[in-house]
């Protein structure tokens, strides 16, 4: 068994986490996760209302007795939901571990730490991260160029992104974007994180709340069948490749603006892919990770293959490729 700070500190038995993901980080895939032994996260505004959020939680407790958290995503807004009253339904239904993501959650820290939660700021640049830490999160979670969503605007790939993370920080990093498998956690490891958070990769899973055929084009999709939207706007995201995805592009390339892709990248035509499998209604979230999948496990498999991969490769490949004379 493989067990690192984050572990530690997060409270759980693997260093592998389960991100916040829009439409489908619910009850079911999360305690899924957390009954594999690693933390899953239920998305906070994929539930209408904080009292749906809270219900969500009851219903994840209902299916788990282990430890789970939630995203809570903060994003600028015309009409910002209510992220205070989401953060009460979290404290008030016990959850004890937070991802955020989006803008700085220092405003939400206070309260957090008040009630004991723990706090896995996500960021995407080295200056983000260290700004987390200094604002008093717990750890960071720290995305390369490779992820699904929003990659920032740096490029910068996790080979260099984590290694240049992980010696600047003291709090625990999980690198994020491209991890499928036990050679993406030891690599990870190897380059200073304390642990992996993969959404592509649970995304493809049995108890992933998606219809089948997002699944199976996930499979059938390479690396190179993902697009980066929204680049001409400095909001860069990476989302597959579809004819909705490509139409965006293209009308941004030649100088497009917002409004003019705004009907074909709103959420509801997203969720309409997840809950109805039609891969070309909207926009929806992968990562170059595809290109690594080519099956749909349970979460427990996949974890259990993954933590078992690792042990290998450390105490075998690795332990004996590089003899000394």
């Amino acid at each position: 068994m493989l067990t690192t700070r984050f572990c530690d500190t997060f409270g759980v038995e693997h260093p592998i986490v389960q991100g916040g993901m829009q439409w489908v980080g619910r009850a079911e895939l999360v305690s899924a996760v957390a009954e594999a032994g690693a933390l899953g996260f239920l998305t906070a505004l994929t539930q209408p209302t904080p009292e749906a959020l809270a219900a969500e939680i009851a219903r994840c407790r209902e299916l788990t007795d282990k430890p789970f958290g939630v995203n809570l995503t903060i994003l600028p807004s015309i009409n910002p939901p209510p992220y205070d009253e989401y953060r009460r339904a979290i404290i008030e239904s016990g959850v004890k571990v937070v991802e955020t993501a989006g803008f700085n959650p220092e405003a939400h820290l206070p309260e957090f730490r008040a009630h004991g939660v723990k706090v896995l700021h996500k960021c995407t640049s080295v200056r983000h991260a260290v700004k987390a830490e200094r604002i008093g999160v717990d750890g960071v979670s720290i995305d390369g160029f490779e992820c699904a969503g929003h990659p920032g605007e740096d490029d910068i790939p996790g080979l260099v992104l984590i290694p240049a993370a992980a010696r600047r920080l003291t709090v625990p990093v999980v690198a994020s974007g491209g991890f499928t498998d036990g050679r993406g956690l030891v690599a990870a490891l190897a380059l200073g994180a304390d642990g992996i958070t993969m959404g592509t990769r649970f995304l493809c899973t049995v108890e992933a709340p998606v219809h089948r055929r997002v699944k199976e084009q996930i499979v059938a999709h390479s690396e190179l069948d993902t697009e980066l939207i929204f680049r001409p706007l400095r909001n860069t995201a990476r989302v597959a490749s579809n004819s909705v995805s490509r139409k965006v592009v293209d009308i941004l390339r030649e100088g497009g603006e917002f409004p003019d892709v705004r009907d074909l990248v709103t959420g509801a035509r997203g969720r309409k892919v997840f809950e109805d499998g039609d891969l070309d209604a909207g926009i929806w979230s992968a990562g170059l990770a595809q290109g690594l999948i080519d099956d749909i496990p349970t979460v427990g498999d996949l974890v259990r293959r993954i933590v078992a991969e690792a042990g290998d490769l450390i105490t075998g490949r690795l332990a004996t490729a590089c003899r000394r004379p």
